[in-house]
């Protein structure tokens, strides 16, 4: 049996959805870390059943918005000394940019290559984004880019 101890100074990304926490362990490009870095994944929890966590002992720049579209469920917690220092509950964005790409071939973001892949929420209870340019909905179970 593995133990995991608790990290000094880092982040912990707990409640993360089971099977999730790899995609956001890929996204922030954890594999190629030179500092301890932990995924932990089909953990039991009271509210989820199973989740995954991630334990980084270091301070990294999180953008919380991408993790946020990725699994709207995530805490944060910023740790220092051992102690929780803050919590962060994360949400769907408002806003996302160049995380998803519009579907639709007339849309001026499949001629012209410099224009930002920019899509806002229209739907929270779905997760359902529309492109900010052709109003296009973008399928919310292809989260990718």
């Amino acid at each position: 049996m593995v133990t995991i101890n608790s990290i000094k100074r880092g982040i912990v990304i707990d409640h993360i959805k089971a099977g999730v926490g790899i995609k956001i362990f890929n996204y922030l490009g954890l594999d190629n870390a030179d500092f301890t870095v932990a995924l932990i994944m089909n953990a039991p929890s009271s509210k989820l059943g199973k989740k995954d966590i991630i334990k980084i002992e270091n301070e990294i720049d999180i953008d919380f918005t991408v993790l946020g579209f990725i699994d709207p469920n995530i805490t944060i917690n910023i740790i220092s000394g051992e102690d929780i220092e803050r919590k962060v509950k994360l949400k769907l964005p408002d806003k996302i940019e160049n995380v998803i790409k519009c579907n639709n071939p007339r849309c001026i973001t499949s001629v012209e290559q410099e224009i930002l892949h920019s899509f806002y929420l229209s739907d929270r209870e779905k997760g359902e984004y529309r492109c900010m340019y052709c109003d296009e909905v973008n399928n919310p179970t292809s989260k990718s880019k």
